[in-house]
């Protein structure tokens, strides 16, 4: 996606490389990176929330968020910390929530955190449901959300667990596909390489969807911008996203 970012832009002599570090040397390699031509890097699971200490400053949300999914490496030596998940969840939806809507997210891991502060900032009513309940508790206390134990009908539902990825995902989520029209809006923040069951289901019960893989380009398209200080050519990322 970023290479073909890229070379629409020609910036011939940039390359978007993959760079797998174990955590146990996750601090050494950011140092490393310090030192080099680097312009910026992806973060990604598991070490979002590790990156926060290793950055000379954050960014307001990704301050507000604890967990960092881009390092901009500024040309006068300055480690930014950014997180792009929360702006790229709500760019990929159908229109920005409206200040007092209502939304039941689902899940407490780390692609969570980011959707519920994103919502949050909205002004959206957001209550949180995960399998183990503490978890969710700690996320509503953190971002002034709610924990429920049942999920309600709301005019949004954001799936944040892998529940889909393998096998069908209403064995894991609590709630069944004909209760999906009783929201407008059913979003599935993880990228499963397609719609997936969940949206399909959604679909055919009439509520809008927005797709992992929209939220996977839209954050990138941020990041590309900080990084290149050009425009992100939006429509090319999406088209190799959604080729690869």
């Amino acid at each position: 996606m970023h290479n073909a970012a890229l070379a629409a832009v020609a910036l011939d002599d940039w390359e978007f490389q993959l760079l797998p570090v174990p955590a146990e040397e996750l601090d050494a390699c950011v140092q490393g990176m310090r030192n080099s031509d680097y312009r910026g890097a992806s973060v990604t699971i598991p070490h979002k929330e590790r990156t926060v200490a290793l950055v000379d400053r954050l960014t307001e949300r990704a301050q507000a968020i604890g967990a960092v999914n881009t390092l901009i490496f500024e040309p006068e030596g300055e480690l930014v910390g950014d997180n792009t998940d929360a702006p790229g969840f709500i760019a990929s939806l159908p229109a920005v929530p409206a200040r007092g809507s209502t939304a039941i997210v689902l899940g407490a891991g780390g692609v969570a955190h980011a959707v519920v502060w994103a919502l949050r900032d909205c002004g959206v009513e957001v209550k949180i449901w995960n399998r183990t309940a503490s978890r969710a508790e700690h996320l509503a206390a953190r971002f002034g959300a709610t924990a429920v134990g049942n999920v309600e009908p709301a005019e949004m539902l954001v799936n944040c667990t892998a529940a889909g990825l393998d096998g069908d995902p209403f064995e894991t989520l609590p709630l069944l596909p004909e209760q999906l029209g009783d929201y407008r809006v059913v979003a599935d923040a993880v990228y499963h390489g397609g719609p997936g069951p969940l949206l399909e289901a959604a679909a055919a019960a009439g509520a809008e969807t927005a797709d992992g893989i929209e939220m996977l380009v839209q954050q990138g398209a941020i990041a590309f911008e900080e990084w290149t200080g050009l425009d992100a050519p939006v429509d090319v990322m999406r088209a190799a996203a959604l080729a690869g």
